[in-house]
């Protein structure tokens, strides 16, 4: 008898493991450890989100199932926000359902749509449901470059006249976790044109559109005329509502992908407790003051980290939007890969980020650092990271971290 099941050989060993044992450690020997490595937000729900939770949750009514594609009100929520946000109009009985976050929305989707062995694309580095949901699910994932440009079209057109069988999915992410790319409408209308013309369905996660620093708003998908024959978008209230614990989402898009995500749901749960879905309703219709503070916040944490680690004599790149900055590993380290490099900013500066490799091979070169301490953390993390990188390289504590 195999020593593993099928599907759980298809997986790799979670690569942040190893970092995260060593973090554990470090802390109950009672170290401060500065974690930057998970995309957690730290700040609290708002105020008039809670307490409609509270509201809601005092009604006995709302501790019954609730509806697994979303209560009435929610999915006529998440129209609206589509519609004054990008001027989209969705139908809420057929094009919106309601997700435990959208990390579940895009595993049931890859498992509705999948048969064993299709060819799917995703680009590497990227989140890493974006590819192991359909792994899980049997494809075969074809990578593309991540970047949101000529390089990923071309890379749609050799994989459209060299894949066996022929690509039938496309997973895009922008504004992208890790990397903080972020995509044109111009880039949206040629993905959709080469998608529609190959039969290709479009899954994009949106998840970071709400958190941008300049001018350029992120565009959704979705406003591309065409692009609801073939796309489903996938958002989540974690991050622009400061609610990740609350687990809310939505797919949103083309009806018959919605339709066969409702029909996997439709066995898998009765949907988020209701009070939870009252009161995300109550974040998508009410005040968006919270919205625009939480933009402020992650834009002043990116511009103290940012420019506190490049006077530090690290070169990390601005990123125009998401809540982590995509650093390259500093070219004395590069040599470490970006695991070991993480467990040796660990041990030696006290901070905690993400290995690049985790979210796909071409991320080996990187760590992702978030945003998710105060300024006053921040500016310790840069305090002890500039004093590790003076410090210089030292090969024997590479080799005892390491070990």
């Amino acid at each position: 008898m195999s020593t593993e099941f099928h599907r759980i050989r298809r997986l790799p060993p979670y690569v942040f493991a190893s970092v995260n044992d060593a973090k554990a450690r470090a802390r109950s020997a009672g170290e401060d450890i500065i974690d930057l490595g998970m995309g957690n937000p730290d700040g609290a729900t708002p105020a008039h989100i809670v307490a409609k939770l509270v509201e809601a949750v005092q009604d006995p009514r709302t501790h019954r199932y609730s509806s697994s594609r979303g209560i009435p009100g929610l999915r006529k929520a998440l129209a609206a926000y589509y519609a004054r946000r990008f001027d989209v109009k969705l139908d809420p009985e057929t094009e919106v359902i309601a997700t435990l976050g959208s990390k579940e929305g895009l595993a049931n989707l890859a498992a509705a749509i999948t048969s064993p062995g299709d060819t799917i694309l995703v680009p590497n580095p990227s989140y890493p449901i974006h590819q192991f949901g359909f792994i899980i699910a049997g494809a075969s994932v074809r990578s593309i470059p991540a970047t949101p440009d000529e390089s990923m079209l071309r890379a749609l057109d050799l994989a459209v006249r060299h894949s066996v069988p022929k690509p039938t999915a496309l997973i895009v992410n922008f504004p992208s976790n890790p990397t903080a790319y972020v995509a044109s409408l111009d880039f949206y209308r040629d993905v959709v044109a080469f998608c529609r013309k190959h039969e290709i369905w479009i899954l994009s996660d949106l998840a970071y559109a709400e958190i941008y620093f300049g001018n350029d708003v992120p565009p959704s998908m979705l406003q591309v005329p065409g692009a609801r024959d073939i796309t489903v978008e996938f958002t989540s209230l974690s991050k622009t509502y400061s609610m990740p614990g609350w687990r809310m989402g939505f797919a949103a898009g083309n009806a018959r992908l919605v339709s066969a995500l409702s029909r996997i749901k439709s066995y898998l749960d009765y949907g988020a407790f209701t009070p939870i879905q009252v009161a995300a309703t109550a974040a998508l219709n009410g005040p968006q003051d919270c919205v625009t503070e939480m933009r402020a916040l992650y834009k002043e944490r990116r511009d103290l980290l940012v420019s506190g680690l490049n006077a530090a004599g690290w070169a990390v790149p601005s990123p125009d939007a998401s809540m982590f900055a995509w650093a390259p590993i500093p070219p004395a380290y590069a040599h470490l890969g970006s695991v070991e490099f993480s467990k040796l900013l660990l041990a030696r500066a006290k901070v905690a980020v993400a290995p690049g490799i985790g979210f796909g091979e071409q991320g080996d070169g990187h760590v992702r650092i978030a945003l998710v301490e105060n300024t006053q953390r921040l500016r310790q993390a840069v305090r002890s990271i500039k004093g590790f990188l003076a410090s210089g390289t030292n090969v024997g504590a590479v080799a005892e971290v390491t070990a």
